[in-house]
Parts: C-alpha cells; structure tokens; sequence
C-alpha cells in the first residue's frame, strides 16, 4: 500500500462502481454492476483511514475483520484478503452484491460522517470474485467428531451454519423443499443483481468441504423434525427455512387472475429460467402489459425492475408513504428508476377490478398523507377521505412482506412460536423451546437481510458445537 497521510486519504475521491447503461441492461438479465478492476480496489482500499477502533467491524453482522482485508487489497493482496473474509463470511461474493452496507458496515464508517464510507461491499465483491476466479483452495477439513446435524433450509441462515459446523468437525446435511439450492438467494434474487453461478459455487465449496445436500426434501411431511433427531439419528436440528409465506392486501379481487406474490412472480422467473430464455415452462405474461407492483422494499424493486426486462409496459411501483420512507436500498430505487420503473408514493390499493372473465382490469388507490411516526420511527400513512385515483392495470404484483410457511411449525407443535407465527429463539444462540433444535434467520425475525440472517446461523453454529461437546463429555 502507498504511504499517504491521512488527510490524502480523506482528500480521495471514492471509486464508483461500474455498470450497464440503463437502456441496454432493461433488456436483459445480465448483471447490472460490473466490478472494480484490481486498480479500482486498490485505490478504493487507499481511502481507508485505519481507524484505531473501526466501528465498520463492529457493523458487521457477522464480524468480519474489515481493517486487515482492506489493508491486504490495498497492498496489491488479494487472495490474502479473501483468506480474511472467509474466516468470517461463507459467502462474499453474494454479500458484495446484495447486502445493505450502507446501514452497516458502511454506515459505521468514520468516513460516512464528513463524505463518502469505503465502499466495503464492492471491495468484498471484488476480492471474492478474484478468489473464486483463480480457484482458490478448500480448507483442510477440520477432524472429525462423529456428530451428525440436519440444517433444514440452504439460505442464508443454512448455509453459514453448515459452513461453521463442518469447519468444526461435524458431519452436516442440509434439507432443501425445492430442486435448486440456495432458498432466497436462488429463487427470490434476480440474475440481474445476483448470478446464479455465484450462489451455486458458493454452495459447490461447501460441498468440497463435506457439507451434503438433499433438494426437493420437504421437511415437516415425509419427515420431520422428530423424525431427523430420532429415525435419522441426528444429534442436532438448525432450522433456517426462512419466510417464504407471502403476505396479501386483504381487499376485494386479490383472486383475480393477472394478481401475484411478489414471491411467485420471482420463483417463477428464477427457477423456470425466464432470465435465459430457455424456459419451456409457461410463465407470467407481461410483454406489453400494464404493471403495478404495490411495496418498496428491495423485493418490490427486484419484481418491478424483472417485470420491466420482461416486456412490461408501464411498470409502476405503488407506496403508501413518501419517497423518503422507501426501505430498498438507495442503489436499488436509483437503478429501477434509471430502467424506467415509475415510483408513486403516498397511495394504497383498496380494491382490485376485474372483467367478467374474472382477469384483473384496475385498482382503485387512495391518496395517503403521513401522520404520526410509528414505532420504528417512519411516519404512519393516513388516508385523505374522499380521494382516489382509479389506474388501469393488466397485473399486479403484491411485495408487503412474508410470513413463515407454517407446514413445519405445525408438524412440529412443541416448538414455541410468536404471535407472528416466527420460531421463539434465544438471539445469541438460537436455541429453542425443543431440545436439540435450534433457528435462525427469517423464521425467527421475519424478513431481514441476508447478512442479518447469516449471523444468526453463525451464532447457532457455536452454540451448536458446544451443545455437542457439552453433550459427549457428559456422556464419557
């Protein structure tokens, strides 16, 4: 690294992030971000003022050692840096695409308080993607315990579990419902904004480090939980399985046809393959047609902006508050709205309208006006009585949230639930109400990101490796 001052840090200008031009990228799944060269990260990495308390580190969910992998990219050490990163994060590549760190990590940054944060996401992305480019080698497996434990759910939460476990020595398979691994990484993330091919060499790399895998394995049917603890002799239980339980307005004409979840617009797209065009599976038509999709969290944008690549013509989201309410990350409002998604805030659906083929035609949408901030702190929306705007509309999209699918939970009554339907969990150690199970991720906080729900399988997984030494010590 060169030596410069800290006032000739704080002086450098940060590298943007390369991307496709809006017009070019609507037209297809490409990835939209196209990564730093290694003279971008350096001198992105040169910006860093090497704090002697980095409070980055301490915004890290999973507490990766910033400091030292930001040092290493800045002296030209790149494989070193991802050495680094790995310690602590099973999957940078993904979480250099798709993790808010300008509430986390970058938030934290001293830098964020006069300018501009190190661009710590897009440094992680690039050191991952230069690991994995190269080859980079395994871990020598840690030995083995002769402890078995079942990971139900191959997200987030799953896969850092997994990760740690048999790093740990542990024998770990983890239980996938669907055919493709990876949960929400998989099926709810655009191709534009995360490669499958990432998601699944990260997979493949747990699984040269003997983490097995069973897809289309829906645990809470043929087998249980009690079934994985007893029948299949495993000495420990994760559940990560997520929300994946969409959640609806609740007014008149959500059957209608042209009506969808935000979570099976994206499932379909992602896992029938739309983005390639090689799908042979009918999917959602909307080449030409109308679209509303009513939320603005990251998954509303990421269903606007696929809809757009999809021939959609207009695609508007719809927001019951105002533009500086929008909980999606500022890059991802910036990139719908480049591609031509329009945003219109303070407004909410009352009612779907159909033809009498039963196929949606309209929604009515009431003006909004913010009252009183709620509990988290955002001014609640209040409707204006007497003011409507009817839209014409040829299919609707709903991202309000989700819920846990309650196919596991009902075949599993002695786990303690909340009044959400979420699994009661101890937060530093997952543990639950069941003996030998344990959870983390979404099934317990509802929907979170994916780094928050990454550092809830990494807490699990210590206090799992303790509960099965604590278990065969007493035992011998």
């Amino acid at each position: 690294m060169s030596d410069l001052s800290r006032r000739e840090r704080m002086k450098r200008a940060p590298v943007a992030m390369p991307e496709r031009a809006p017009d070019v990228r609507r037209t297809d799944f490409e990835e939209v971000n196209d990564g730093y060269t290694p003279e971008m990260a350096v001198a992105e990495a040169e910006r860093c003022l090497f704090c002697a308390r980095p409070t980055c580190v301490t915004g890290c969910p999973v507490g990766v050692d910033i400091l030292e992998f930001v040092r290493l990219v800045g002296a030209g050490e790149f494989l070193e840096a991802a050495d680094v990163i790995a310690a602590d994060n099973s999957m940078p590549a993904v979480c250099g695409r798709v993790c808010p760190q300008e509430t986390q990590c970058e938030g934290a940054c001293v830098l964020a308080k006069k300018g501009k944060p190190i661009h710590i996401g897009h440094l992680e992305r690039f050191v991952a993607d230069h690991a994995r480019n190269l080859g980079s080698t395994v871990p020598t497996p840690a030995a083995r315990t002769g402890k078995r434990v079942a990971v139900v759910g191959s997200g987030p939460a799953g896969i850092a579990c997994a990760g740690d476990l048999v790093g740990a020595g542990h024998e770990v398979t983890v239980f996938e419902a669907l055919h493709e691994l990876g949960g929400v990484l998989a099926y709810g993330i655009p191709e534009f904004r995360l490669p499958k091919a990432i998601v699944a060499a990260e997979i493949d790399r747990l699984r040269k480090r003997g983490v097995e895998f069973e897809t289309n394995a829906v645990i809470g049917m043929v087998d249980t939980v009690d079934d994985l603890l007893t029948v299949e002799g495993f000495d420990a239980v994760f559940l990560g399985v997520g929300a994946g339980l969409p959640r609806f307005l609740d007014i008149p004409g959500e059957n209608l046809i042209g009506v969808y979840s935000a979570s099976e617009f994206l499932t379909r797209v992602n896992l029938m393959r739309a983005y390639s065009g090689e799908s042979d599976t009918p999917l959602i038509d909307v080449q030409g047609k109308s679209v509303v999709v009513f939320g603005a969290g990251n998954t509303a944008m990421d269903a606007a902006r696929t809809a757009v690549r999809l021939g959609g013509a207009p695609v508007r989201i719809a927001y019951r508050r105002s533009p500086d309410e929008i909980p999606a990350r500022n890059e991802e409002v910036a990139h719908a709205e480049a591609e031509g998604v329009v945003l219109t805030t303070l407004v909410a659906p009352t009612e779907l309208t159909g033809d009498e083929d039963g196929r949606l035609t309209g929604v009515r949408l009431q003006r909004m006006r913010l009252g009183e901030s709620d509990t988290d702190g955002r001014r609640r929306p209040e409707p204006k009585p007497g003011e409507f705007i009817d839209v014409e509309v040829d299919v609707a999209i709903i991202a309000i949230g989700n819920m846990p699918n309650p196919l596991l939970l009902r075949a599993t009554p002695d786990l303690d639930r909340t009044e959400r339907e979420t699994v009661v969990a101890d937060v530093d150690t997952g543990l639950t109400s069941k003996p030998g199970v344990f959870a983390g991720g979404d099934i317990v906080t509802g929907g979170a990101t994916v780094i928050m729900a990454m550092g809830a399988g990494r807490r699990a997984a210590r206090a799992i490796d303790e509960f099965l030494r604590t278990e065969t010590a007493r035992r011998s």
